[in-house]
């Protein structure tokens, strides 16, 4: 009998690791990676930072919760290689694509390096960045862009040897914008297609003094009308303060990758997902003393209405968007008890509050929002009606309020109107939808008046014999008016419910807080019942 053992086995820790078969492969995936990050190379990039701003790969981490970025198509670029066929050099596409999250959720992005030829959009492999827009889509998750891009360049003619007409056959941006919400970042001068970028979004921002918006940029602005313009005088902030193209504006990078990273806060993953709500430490019941006298009794003084709606909201969750445009009309996201709700609130002291052309296009673009997300709207209401005079008439506002009147009447998402002071004409008409089987939930302060015409101006018109022809034509005035405004009461309108209630304005907060729950279960009922878009 063999008593002899056999010999015991090594310890695995002192073998020596096995070389992997695909070694040379992996060394060679891992030098292709190390060159793309190294993106533009070390001039490229310090003159990029010589300016003040942040590559594309920082920009990436400030905007995302830590270390969540998972880049795709990370070796995307132009190799060269030697006379064996082996690698020598990698020059990355100037595209960075990948997912990420934003406070846990998933969102897609897309950034330009600038630091590879001005993020040219023709100097790319446009199918990686349309490719993230896809995945976008197709997965169901927000977008941001990040856009740097100096835009096309005729220098592609020479690479290509051919022409091509303008346009990306599968890039999906139409369908994108009611599909999930989409960021665009401002970062540098966006011509063209950057522009485009920026502008097919639900929000966009641009940093002051560094972004431009523009369809094409100074050079060629020179060459086709012989005009000298500093590229912020064309398309700077100050510019599209006026014009509306850009919603926000940010002082820096880091501001308006944080203003991103907010709206996205209050939106849901898609249209077919809810939003989240947050946990919330402020009262709903909580009632501000001084609104009770929020609005002054004399009717020419004006008030600030942004106080009125940081009191009534969440504490510190008011986000206005699109604060410089429109001025009219405030359009703003916020939470009650936690709920994210989009606002409309008048502005008495921009064009007394009436609807402007630019206010008209504004809540437009507002209420597509919410309607698209589920967020249900709270419209605070003083509006004067729409803007008249020659100005207004040439601008053609009434063909604004249409619009406005068209948006609201398709909105599907629930809504309340609180009344806080007027509600005339036309225009004081498009304070909620009206159509069956949309309820017209509808609340005012005593302070609210509403009607046809304003009093102050239609007693004029009306009486206007009888207050030129008396011994005391104000005095005549006065009383005449003191008489229409005590039949226009808001307590004469409650008698006959053409109005739901006159409450304390101090109650606002806990009648909204209250409304807010039962929208909330019509957008859960209604976001789970839609079918998944394809």
């Amino acid at each position: 009998m063999n008593d002899s053992k056999p010999p015991a086995s090594e310890p695995a820790a002192s073998r020596p690791a096995a070389e992997p078969q695909w070694g040379p492969e992996l060394a060679e995936l891992a030098e292709r990676r190390r060159m793309a990050k190294a993106m533009g190379g070390e001039a490229a990039i310090a003159r990029h930072k010589a300016r003040g701003r942040m590559t594309a790969r920082e920009r990436i981490e400030a905007l995302l919760d830590a270390g969540t970025f998972r880049e795709l198509g990370q070796i995307t670029g132009k190799g060269s290689y030697d006379a064996q066929g082996r690698l020598v050099e990698l020059t990355p596409v100037n595209a960075i694509i990948g997912t990420g999250r934003v406070d846990g959720n998933k969102v897609t992005i897309s950034a330009d390096d600038y630091t590879i030829r001005a993020g040219s959009s023709e100097a790319t492999i446009s199918d990686k960045w349309v490719y993230a827009e896809r995945l976008a889509h197709s997965m169901q998750m927000p977008l941001v862009r990040l856009v740097d891009s100096a835009g096309g360049s005729v220098k592609l003619l020479k690479k290509m040897g051919h022409t091509k007409i303008p346009g990306y056959p599968t890039w999906p941006v139409v369908d994108l914008m009611s599909t999930v919400p989409v960021v665009g970042v401002a970062l540098g001068s966006c011509a063209g297609l950057g522009a485009i970028k920026v502008l097919m979004s639900h929000f966009s921002v641009m940093v002051r003094d560094q972004a431009q918006v523009f369809a094409a940029g100074p050079p060629v602005v020179k060459q086709a009308y012989g005009i000298d313009i500093d590229k912020n005088e064309l398309g700077g902030y100050k510019v599209h303060r006026k014009s509306a193209l850009v919603h926000n504006e940010a002082v820096d990078e880091a501001d308006a990758l944080a203003q991103a990273r907010r709206f996205l806060s209050y939106l849901p993953r898609s249209a077919n997902h809810r939003a989240p709500r947050t946990a919330c430490s402020d009262d709903p019941a909580r009632a501000d003393a001084w609104l009770a006298d929020a609005i002054p009794r004399n009717r020419r003084q004006i008030y600030d209405p942004r106080k009125i709606i940081n009191s009534v909201f969440d504490r510190d969750s008011v986000f206005e968007i699109g604060r410089h445009q429109g001025g009219a009309t405030i359009t703003a996201l916020a939470r009650l008890n936690g709920y994210p709700v989009g606002v409309l609130c008048s502005d008495p002291r921009i064009s007394g509050g009436a609807m402007t052309l630019a206010a008209a296009w504004k809540t437009e673009r507002h209420v597509k929002l919410c309607d698209t997300f589920g967020l249900p709207v709270v419209n605070m209401v003083d509006q004067p009606g729409n803007a008249t005079g020659p100005e207004a008439e040439l601008a053609g506002t009434l063909l604004g309020a249409v619009r406005v009147l068209t948006t609201i009447e398709q909105a599907r998402v629930p809504w309340v109107s609180i009344i806080l002071r007027r509600a005339f004409g036309m225009a004081g008409g498009l304070h909620a939808p009206k159509h069956f089987p949309a309820l017209n939930h509808r609340f005012a302060w005593p302070s609210a008046r509403w009607g046809s015409i304003p009093i102050e101006g239609g007693v004029y018109a009306a009486h206007r014999q009888e207050i030129d022809t008396a011994a005391d034509p104000q005095a005549t005035r006065d009383a005449i008016e003191a008489e229409y405004h005590a039949i226009s009461s808001p307590f004469r309108t409650a008698e006959v419910f053409s109005i739901l209630d006159v409450i304390d304005p101090r109650e606002t907060r806990g009648v909204l807080c209250d409304w807010v729950e039962d929208a909330w279960a019509v957008i859960e009922g209604d976001r789970g019942a839609r079918p998944l878009q394809s």
